[in-house]
């Protein structure tokens, strides 16, 4: 598995999203690196880890990117965030949690009304063996939808996407299983690292109200949740000095 490692302090591992790789995190990276030490991953089958065959399931993914990294704050982007949730409820070395634009259910159901609809994974994943680059389009049009800065973010994650070379079409269909089946409501309660919820107003696929929700059911104290204004899926790059500013104050606090 790739990882990035760049600047110096206290250590901050970011994980990127469905699709993509680490290179999406340059305004963080460009705005954290003078203050910590970042390790940004490129997940198997993405990026530069393309050929990396290890399986995009939760245990093999915390237990790679732990053996790679000193104990840290991990943040984790709209799928990202599982990775970062499930470190942080396993493994002490994971200081801090930061659930960027990320939830521990993506699929709704009764009691978890913020989320997507199971046939919109379902119909991805149909999609991708009829037209593989016509669904990443689709799928980062998705992450942009009603953000404030929306062409400008569809310009920067269409780049990104084959800046390091396209993802291995196995790792998209692996990953899009694991925002289908997932569900780490229950590791919440038990949680006693402290977490930050950073999530898009605008955001269509991780609404703010189930960051707020998924906050609240963490260890009372522990977790906090704030909502960028005019955000949509990527806050990060439409809004990078807030969500960089709210990520420096938060790491700094865990060290």
């Amino acid at each position: 598995m790739h990882i990035d490692v760049t600047g110096s302090g206290p250590a901050l591992v970011l994980i990127h999203g469905w699709a993509l790789h680490g290179g999406i995190f340059a305004p963080l990276v460009q705005r954290l690196s003078p203050h910590f030490q970042l390790h940004v991953v490129d997940l198997p089958g993405h990026g530069f880890s393309r050929d990396d065959d290890t399986p995009l399931r939760l245990p093999y993914l915390v237990n790679a990117i732990a053996a790679a990294t000193p104990p840290a704050v991990w943040c984790g982007w709209s799928l990202g965030g599982l990775v970062a949730l499930h470190g942080a409820a396993t493994l002490p070395q994971v200081r801090g949690l930061v659930m960027l634009a990320a939830t521990p259910r993506f699929v709704r159901d009764a009691d978890w009304p913020d989320a997507v609809e199971r046939s919109v994974f379902e119909q991805f994943g149909q999609d991708l063996e009829q037209d593989y680059r016509g669904t990443l389009e689709r799928f980062l049009a998705l992450d942009v939808m009603g953000s404030q800065h929306a062409r400008s973010e569809l310009r920067t994650l269409r780049e990104a996407l084959v800046a390091r070379g396209e993802p291995a079409p196995r790792a998209l269909h692996e990953g899009l299983a694991l925002l289908d089946r997932s569900d780490l409501r229950g590791a919440l309660p038990g949680l006693r690292v402290p977490g930050l919820w950073i999530g898009g107003q605008r955001d269509r696929l991780v609404p703010p109200n189930a960051l707020h929700r998924a906050a609240a059911l963490a260890a009372a104290g522990l977790h906090t949740a704030h909502t960028i204004d005019g955000g949509g899926h990527a806050p990060f790059l439409g809004h990078a000095d807030d969500v960089a500013g709210r990520l420096q104050r938060f790491v700094a606090a865990c060290t």
